[in-house]
């Protein structure tokens, strides 16, 4: 089953969160509700990036990796460049 990995930027404070989800939009969505304790107390969330992969643990796995790293600049390359350029 296909998957996602996206990034939103709060308008309250700037920072990103990085996921990886089934359907995007929903996922937003759920954001901004604060139904994720990691992100409700920085609402509203912005959609900045996403990219589409054939499998949701290929997904999981590049949103790990991301996380992992904890470095603004790689975040926001990946949105400038609108790409992930990062290994399997």
């Amino acid at each position: 089953m296909e998957g996602f990995v996206y990034i939103i930027r709060s308008l309250k404070s700037g920072h990103f969160y990085v996921g990886s989800t089934k359907n995007v939009q929903n996922r937003v969505i759920e954001h901004n509700l604060g139904k994720t304790r990691s992100t409700k107390y920085r609402t509203p969330w912005q959609l900045v990036f996403y990219k589409k992969y054939d499998d949701i643990n290929k997904a999981k796995r590049i949103e790990y990796k991301l996380k992992k790293a904890k470095s603004r600049k790689i975040i926001e390359r990946i949105i400038r460049d609108r790409d992930i350029k990062m290994g399997p």
